[in-house]
């Protein structure tokens, strides 16, 4: 039988939670992706979060990283005696990763924040120029 030491049983156990937690957090945050001629476009719904709130990331030269968390104002609420007869609204942390294809212009990714939705543009590189044949002169010995 195998034994495992508790520490390194700790960390298997907080690596897979970390890992579902992460996937709930993907799961639960949606998103429109277009293609355009010149562009790629990730559209996220984001209603009652602030765009201090949010991170858009690079990771590993071609991963798009979109995270933050929607938090509940628990502190102002206990002030106030709120008690929440229905909570449907999702809170906690969210984060989308997108695996960028050769073509994206990583240099040129742009984040615009409009009426709760995050659009983020990468801009295409331009399509390589064909290969013109060489030309070697001919020789006579």
């Amino acid at each position: 039988m195998l034994h495992i030491s508790e520490e390194a049983e700790k960390q298997l156990n907080t690596l897979s939670h970390v890992y579902v937690r992460d996937a709930k957090a993907m799961a639960r945050t949606p998103a429109d992706v277009k293609e355009y001629p010149n562009a790629y476009q990730f559209i996220i719904d984001m209603p009652g979060i602030k765009p201090s709130e949010v991170k858009v990331q690079l990771e590993d030269d071609n991963v798009l990283v979109v995270s933050g968390e929607r938090r509940r104002e628990k502190e102002k609420d206990e002030k106030e005696g709120v008690k929440y007869l229905r909570m449907e609204k999702r809170v906690g942390k969210f984060m989308r990763k997108f695996a960028l294809p050769e073509n994206a212009n990583t240099e040129a990714i742009k984040a615009v924040w409009h009426d709760g939705v995050l659009t983020v543009t990468v801009e295409k590189l331009p399509p390589p120029e064909p290969k013109k044949p060489k030309t070697i002169q001919v020789q006579v010995a």
